[in-house]
């Protein structure tokens, strides 16, 4: 169950990377069957990161405690964003009250954020360096990768969370000015 758990972790991990790293970039079989065979990776030059998984960008958005689209499930499904129902407050006509909570929300999951962004962050430098020293094993793999997706998988859980949150603070008709807003009319 342990490694189902961990695949689906994985799986789910490496799609939002993938999907970060190529913006619409969709790579086919067929694709590269057609084009040279000596044509550069869409990798190529990232043996240069810091991180090789990681882009720049992607740290700094972990080190920032960022959303980096980790809560799609909710913010399209009707579960507005903290940081976004403040961006939109006087457009939802927020009570004080709940600009105060919602203000809380914020502060309390950046901090959680950026705490677990660091854990990743380090979890895929040791991932690196596994590699880089030569040394990998099927056991240090194992256990550098599920540590990876452990941690990437409670900032995820983290940030989905605080969506739940949002939505107790919410009344049903400023959620759904939120979801207008934000494009997501007729969300469900």
């Amino acid at each position: 169950m342990r490694t189902l758990v961990v695949s689906t972790i994985l799986v789910c991990a490496s799609a939002v990377s993938i999907a970060q790293s190529h913006p619409g970039h969709h790579d086919s079989g067929a694709e590269r069957s057609q084009g040279s065979a000596s044509a550069p990776s869409p990798y190529a030059g990232y043996h240069r990161r810091a991180i090789k998984s990681l882009s720049a960008q992607q740290v700094s958005d972990l080190k920032a405690g960022n959303g980096m689209s980790l809560a799609l499930p909710a913010e399209l499904n009707g579960f507005p964003g903290p940081v976004h129902v403040l961006e939109l407050a006087d457009a939802l006509q927020l009570t004080p009250e709940q600009r105060r909570k919602t203000a809380d929300l914020v502060q309390q999951m950046r901090l959680r954020a950026k705490g677990l962004g660091q854990e990743v962050i380090e979890a895929e430098v040791r991932l690196d360096r596994l590699f880089s020293s030569g040394e990998p094993n099927e056991a240090t793999l194992a256990d550098a990768v599920e540590n990876a997706a452990m941690i990437q998988a409670r900032l995820r859980t983290a940030h989905l969370s605080y969506h739940l949150a949002m939505v107790r603070i919410l009344t049903p008709q400023q959620a759904a000015v939120y979801n207008d807003l934000r494009g997501y009319a007729g969300h469900q």
